[in-house]
């Protein structure tokens, strides 16, 4: 079950870190960078960032997150995680339909993740996002994006 999520709520919060930390350590691994700033989150940070959060249930446990925000008619995702012991199971495109699905007052979706993130570099193109210029960062970590436009409704995004 996906359902929106009220991130000012310290309890969520708290839940939401408790997967986050883990999906992100996960991905400083595959992309040699540690620094990423999700991984330094805190109850109060997630409650003041502005995001709006879904989260995937299974069996009333919370598996997947993906939060966004949307300005200019541009839907940017900003975290879009599973729990490690959750992987493979088809909860981040589960995620991904249900916003494109379910929100509105957008006609572009954008998206970056680590350049050496090779599942999630996988993931998007297979969805129907184009890969745009990576951005550098610093010496250590670049970023790739990637963007799709939506096709007169959110109904038809692929």
């Amino acid at each position: 079950m996906i359902k929106k999520i009220d991130i000012t709520n310290p309890d969520i919060a708290k839940e939401v870190l408790s997967i986050q930390i883990p999906a992100y350590q996960i991905e400083a691994k595959l992309i040699g960078f540690d620094e990423i700033p999700n991984l330094k989150d805190t109850v109060d940070s997630l409650q003041q960032c502005g995001e709006t959060f879904y989260g995937y249930y299974m069996n009333g446990n919370l598996c997947g997150i993906i939060s966004f925000v949307i300005a200019s008619f541009v839907l940017d995702i900003h975290r879009l995680f599973v729990d490690p012991k959750y992987f493979r199971k088809g909860i981040a495109r589960q995620l991904l339909d249900h916003i494109l699905y379910a929100e509105a007052g957008f006609d572009t979706v954008i998206v970056k993740t680590g350049n050496k993130n090779i599942s999630a570099l996988r993931f998007y193109p297979k969805y129907g996002f184009d890969q745009e210029e990576d951005l550098v960062i610093n010496e250590q970590l670049s970023m790739a994006q990637f963007s799709m436009k939506i096709q007169l409704s959110n109904c038809e995004t692929h």
